[in-house]
């Protein structure tokens, strides 16, 4: 199974090539919805509203389907711009990421070939050396404890490497969510922390970032 890659939360990336006197403007940005793969471009089309062109891609995921890939050409010719860029960032196992390439016209003409590389190039020029992240699914569990127990729970959980995702302090006690990949071996290590006198319940499932390593393209 392919490992899908993404950009860390609240990532913003830009950057700009000149080729043959045209200027390429490269923004990218994690989304989270095809609402906010759209603002990117919204924002692109303000920001540089006498470009010529304002090209785009995104891949943004859907629970339980396949997910949305789009890519426009905004006026170059069909086929050089957005799929090459979408290209790019499928090539690369990415997803919620949008990415839109701004170009100001240079006067020289860059043939079908050179659109197809200059919007390609755009988009690795970008991308090139950026931290990631994949995202994995883990199982959420709840265990409520007493508040002097809660302190060594939450210490002890956390050098094992389990995901303290929620903490609830309550007149009754300390309710803790905790995301873990093996559910069996957390309930072991429930009952051994607690000598058997809890246990947890389950509580939905989450998705978290797990670092990935530096792309190269």
């Amino acid at each position: 199974m392919t490992t899908l890659l993404r950009l860390p939360a609240g990532t913003e990336l830009r950057s700009e090539l000149e080729i043959k006197r045209s200027r390429f403007i490269t923004l990218i940005r994690r989304v989270e919805s095809l609402h906010s793969a759209r603002d990117l471009l919204a924002q692109a089309r303000a920001e540089f509203p006498d470009a010529r062109h304002h090209c785009s891609a995104y891949i943004v995921s859907v629970a339980g389907a396949q997910p949305l890939n789009h890519s426009s050409d905004d006026g170059e010719p069909s086929g050089t711009a957005g799929r090459p860029m979408l290209d790019v960032l499928l090539g690369a196992n990415l997803t919620d990421i949008a990415a839109v390439v701004v170009r100001y016209f240079g006067g020289t003409l860059l043939g079908t070939g050179g659109l197809v590389r200059a919007y390609s190039d755009s988009v690795r020029n970008c991308l090139t050396g950026v931290e990631l992240v994949s995202p994995v699914t883990r199982s959420v569990q709840r265990i409520t404890l007493p508040h002097s127990w809660a302190g060594k729970f939450d210490a002890d959980a956390r050098t094992r490497g389990y995901d303290v995702i929620d903490t609830l302090y309550e007149h009754s006690g300390v309710t803790f969510r905790v995301a873990v990949s093996d559910v069996e071996q957390f309930a072991v290590y429930v009952s051994e922390i607690t000598k058997g006198a809890r246990t947890a319940q389950p509580d939905g499932v989450v998705v978290l970032d797990i670092p990935a390593g530096t792309l190269t393209l």
